[in-house]
């Protein structure tokens, strides 16, 4: 199986560079700069369990023509959605399953007016990775996963294809039959401890000494019940589990998205906060939420 890699940053190039590293047939799809420096030093990938380094990894330039590929991860930021389905355009045949790993769901809609239905599956992954300035990819934890599976729920062939290709690549990979269940439930964890981190400009433990856990909560519940009405509720042991992590004491823990804000970067607000928020029934009972939205519209309107 063809696999192509829409970017190879801390997400496309982890799972891109393990399946590299497991002997799969790989390319990443990357702009030129990006591909000039995997050709020069390679990919590292830095995790707890050790160092590795891919010597010029195989690329594609995002936009070029070429054979179509028979899986694309789609591993972009939520904010370069548009210029990155540009950019796989011309790799995407009639049988190419696009697997998009972005947080929230506005990018399902996207994929399929441009693709098709049959095209576009959903996929959520589970990984605190970054990418450092020097181009390396740091996992941060020993947790890695990877969980995808057709929209309506079915497992033709090709799922089974996939799902073998993908295991066995040094991170959980599983096929799912309630995969926009699973992504709506990461998409109120996010949701949660990225806007209550960004909210707050600390991590969970920081937020929790400083007395700030009963509006963690507020938020949390908020995006629960807006995942509730949208035909999805979370679980009661998944809420439960959640509330625990986000009132833990000392907890170091710190979403990607508030780790791109203390380094002044553009942050993923309009498609993992705002997106929800434009979902809720009652938009106007979802006052912490509205209020973590309000917040990044100013951090991003200070940066431009």
């Amino acid at each position: 199986m063809r696999i192509g890699i829409l970017g190879a940053g801390a997400i496309g190039g982890f799972f891109g560079g393990r399946l590299l590293q497991a002997g799969r047939d790989v390319t990443f799809i990357v702009r030129p700069a990006r591909a000039q420096a995997l050709f020069r030093d390679g990919l590292t990938i830095a995790s707890p369990g050790g160092e590795v380094t891919l010597p010029a990894p195989p690329s594609r330039a995002a936009g070029a023509a070429g054979e179509p590929f028979d899986l694309i991860l789609l591993a972009c930021k939520a904010y370069d959605l548009e210029g990155a389905v540009d950019s796989i355009a011309p790799s995407v045949g009639p049988q190419t399953a696009i697997l998009p790993l972005l947080n929230g769901m506005r990018h399902l809609d996207v994929l399929r007016a441009r693709f098709g239905d049959g095209a576009v599956l959903g996929g959520a992954c589970m990984i605190a990775a970054t990418l450092r300035p020097d181009g390396r990819v740091v996992q941060l934890t020993e947790l890695a996963a990877l969980t995808f599976g057709e929209l309506d729920g079915s497992r033709p062939e090709r799922i089974d294809r996939i799902e073998q290709v993908l295991s066995d690549a040094r991170f959980d990979a599983s096929a799912s039959a309630a995969i926009l269940a699973t992504m709506w439930e990461k998409w109120v964890f996010l949701a949660t401890t990225a806007g209550i981190t960004c909210l707050m400009r600390g991590t969970i433990g920081e937020i929790v000494a400083a007395g700030g856990s009963s509006t963690t909560l507020a938020l949390l519940n908020e995006c629960a019940a807006i995942a509730a009405a949208a035909g999805y509720p979370v679980s009661e042991t998944s809420i439960s589990e959640l509330r625990t992590v986000v009132t833990t004491p000392q907890s170091r823990m710190g979403a990607s998205m508030f780790r791109d804000l203390q380094q002044g970067l553009r942050v993923e607000n309009d498609h993992v906060i705002v997106d929800l928020l434009r979902r809720a029934p009652k938009p106007e009972e979802c006052r912490t939420l509205a209020t973590v939205a309000a917040h990044l519209n100013v951090y991003e309107r200070q940066r431009q």
